[in-house]
């Protein structure tokens, strides 16, 4: 165990130092993946080339955090200045009624199996954020990761694991047993895990994304989940094919302009946290009591609202932006009256990526299966998993706006944030997987960058704390809990602990997440880029 830090004098030491880099830089969760990036940059590939690339290759080198069958979220900052949101994320069956659902017996819906999927929205994100400015055909761009599909990457320790925690979901998944399993166990370390059919169907999506939807992939992935007991129509599948590309949210902290997904994204939940602490944490000291108190007691009130009363199809979500709303929750924190049984889950397998190109250009994205593995189904012959979002996401709470309802989106976890100055130049981007934990750990890196100063190493090093439980479906009303690293320090933790805090206390690096951050320093002409050490991602530069 490492010694904990005394954060009440400074800043805490990352244990590497931040990448530098003179033109452009990606960073992502696995070498890999960061390779794949850097190489398209260096052969003069721009950085929505290089995020398409990486989001490719981490299908071979993270398989049980994102694919082909999940969602995707991106935010993209031209060299213009404008900023732009892409969502893909899908529906849940036409004929998913809360009385479908009542009829068999359900009080949530299944987080395994073909009632948890939802149509993935990940490849028609992926399909608009080449429209909105690649350089290069999606067929360059996909190759290594159809070249790495065949051959196989390495297992690494995570997926080890992760296969070892659902060994039996996917034992009764024959496609996922052949990919993903040795004689039923799970692969050693270091073995190649091949994927033949899904180095086929990546080959075949890059020559045609819309066949996921509207092609024959959709008629097989449709046809197979109605077989099994899903009441998918087809035309919600189809749907799912149009990405949404809108304008970015905005929000104001330490006098710089902080960017993040509209709904079904929580980004507005980041934007609802930093607004609370605007003005509180700069003269703090850094992750000490007062500091964790007031981020934990404004994560608090964020899941509160969106328990409350958010659902993707209404505006309940813009209220907690409200001055007046800022103003009762910053009393709350201060007179220690926050809300308690709701919060945010740090689990869930998703990764992110980040990447900077020399003319400004910028790239958050982040993709996901929601779980492990997503629902452990497969399309049949085509090694494609899919994503369980529809389970993950959705309640089946009478009257809920988050309620089950055809053609409504299940909220969702996944955003991606970047922080521009008044003259509009980039300052940092980033992003970080680990479900609800995302919108705590995100906040609490803008806050490490803007009140802090911290370099982007330090940002994604900096010891790590949430809320739990959770928006999610499965987690509502557990026993309140305050998730700690232990870096944090016994005077942090017990100054929590007398304020009321439920603090739980885990490992040096157990809070979770991949957090991904490059900033720019404007002043030397330098990108500085930071990976999280609770993964083994790398930040590289050209």
């Amino acid at each position: 165990m490492s010694t904990p830090v005394d954060l009440a004098r400074a800043f805490p030491a990352a244990p590497r130092p931040a990448a530098l880099a003179a033109q452009a830089m990606v960073s992502a969760s696995h070498p890999v993946i960061s390779q794949a990036g850097v190489d398209v940059l260096a052969r003069g590939g721009n950085a929505i080339d290089a995020a398409l690339a990486m989001a490719a290759v981490s299908w071979l080198a993270l398989p049980g955090q994102c694919g082909i069958g999940g969602d995707a979220f991106a935010l993209v900052r031209r060299p213009d200045g404008t900023v732009v949101s892409i969502s893909g994320s899908g529906f849940g069956p036409d004929g998913g009624t809360p009385g479908f659902y009542a009829s068999r017996g359900l009080r949530a819906i299944p987080r395994i199996g073909p009632l948890s999927v939802a149509a993935p929205g990940a490849v028609a994100a992926l399909a608009a954020l080449h429209a909105a400015g690649a350089t290069r055909g999606l067929d360059e761009l996909w190759d290594p990761a159809v070249r790495l599909a065949r051959t196989g990457l390495p297992c690494t320790a995570k997926t080890r694991a992760d296969i070892a925690s659902l060994r039996d979901a996917l034992r009764a998944d024959p496609d996922a047993a052949a990919t993903l399993l040795r004689d039923g166990a799970p692969p050693r370390v270091g073995e190649r895990i091949p994927q033949p059919l899904l180095a086929e169907t990546i080959a075949w999506l890059a020559r045609d994304p819309a066949d996921l939807y509207t092609g024959g992939l959709a008629e097989r992935a449709v046809d197979d989940l109605r077989r099994r007991g899903a009441p998918f129509s087809g035309e919600e599948w189809a749907a799912a094919g149009t990405a949404r590309v809108e304008p970015a949210l905005r929000g104001r902290y330490r006098g710089y302009e902080v960017h993040q997904t509209p709904p079904p994204s929580p980004g507005w939940m980041v934007l609802d946290q930093l607004a609370v602490c605007d003005g509180a944490l700069a003269g703090l000291p850094p992750l000490g009591t007062q500091a964790v108190h007031w981020l934990a007691g404004a994560a608090r009130i964020a899941f509160a609202d969106r328990v409350a009363a958010v659902g993707s199809d209404t505006d309940a979500w813009r209220q907690g932006s409200r001055p007046e709303r800022v103003a009762e929750a910053r009393r709350r924190i201060r007179e220690n009256d926050l809300p308690v049984a709701v919060g945010g889950d740090p689990r869930g397998d998703t990764t992110s990526m980040v990447a900077v190109d020399a003319e400004g250009r910028a790239v958050s994205l982040i993709h996901s299966l929601a779980f492990t593995f997503g629902a452990c189904t497969t399309v049949p012959g085509t090694g494609v998993l899919l994503g369980n979002r529809l389970g993950r996401g959705a309640y089946l709470i009478p009257g809920h706006p988050n309620e089950v309802r055809p053609r409504r989106l299940p909220l969702h976890t996944l955003n991606a944030w970047l922080v521009t100055d008044d003259a509009g130049r980039l300052l940092h981007v980033g992003g970080t997987p680990g479900g609800d934990g995302q919108v705590q750990w995100n906040a609490q890196l803008i806050s490490h960058l803007l009140d802090h100063g911290a370099d982007a190493q330090e940002a994604v090093s900096a010891p790590r704390f949430s809320v739990f439980p959770g928006s999610d479906a499965g987690d509502l009303g557990a026993t309140p809990e305050l998730r700690c690293e232990d870096r944090l320090g016994p005077a942090t933790l017990n100054g929590l602990r007398d304020l009321g805090h439920p603090v739980v206390v885990g490992g040096p690096w157990s809070g979770g997440g991949s957090a991904q951050v490059i900033s720019l320093d404007h002043e030397l002409g330098c990108l500085v880029g930071g990976s999280d050490p609770r993964q083994e991602g790398v930040a590289l530069g050209v």
